[in-house]
């Protein structure tokens, strides 16, 4: 799975690896990939792949879920596809609580104690799930794990998950992706090294300009 939903992402450009010429992100931090696993919902193929993986991927390491609930925003169009395929109750939960209406955080119908999976899409440092895990938590959700469609697997997000008793699948990861990319020759064998790299340091920028 990890391998096909990588060529996946690949293929249509969600994944985009340009070691040469990094990626500025909001943080300032150079990176040579950049994701957006929105463009899996705009091919049929991909999309099918992604929704049937996260669907396969509840049933067998969640078999208790009552409940799939997106992250905002990127995570709720996969949650209700997901649980459609599931046939089960979905939801999504907020960056912050509206400021009109009911203000309401949680959207969709979520009882105390009912079993939840998170859907997301990416997982880098784990900051914006752990926010929602924290938000279905405090509304009496059980929160039984993640399912993501992809993983940088910085150590910084592997312990931010730990220490709030968070599991987490996904369906690929960063490794396979560059793997798959190298494989593919879509970038130079010599620089899975250096991608490796930034992934096990993103603050080192000695990974930047290390072909030339």
């Amino acid at each position: 799975m990890d391998k096909l939903i990588a060529k996946d992402l690949l293929s249509i450009g969600a994944v985009f690896l340009r070691p040469d010429e990094p990626f500025t992100w909001a943080s300032g931090i150079k990176s040579p990939v950049y994701c957006d696993n929105r463009l899996t919902l705009t091919s049929v193929k991909v999309r099918t792949d992604v929704e049937n993986s996260l669907a396969k991927v509840v049933k067998e390491h969640y078999p208790e879920a009552e409940v799939l609930m997106g992250t905002s925003t990127a995570g709720i169009a996969h949650a209700a596809i997901t649980a459609h395929l599931l046939d089960m109750p979905m939801g999504y939960v907020r960056s912050g609580s509206k400021d009109h209406g009911r203000g309401n955080q949680i959207e969709g119908k979520l009882e105390p104690g009912q079993k939840v999976v998170i859907i997301e899409d990416l997982i880098s440092t784990g900051g914006s799930v752990i926010e929602v895990a924290q938000a279905l938590r405090d509304a009496g959700a059980e929160v039984l794990g993640i399912a993501s469609i992809f993983t940088y697997g910085m150590q910084k997000g592997l312990d931010r998950l730990a220490a709030e008793n968070l599991k987490n699948i996904s369906l690929t990861n960063f490794d396979t992706i560059v793997k798959i990319a190298a494989e593919t020759g879509y970038i130079k064998n010599e620089d899975m090294d250096r991608l490796i790299a930034f992934r096990n340091n993103p603050s080192d920028e000695s990974w930047i300009g290390g072909n030339k």
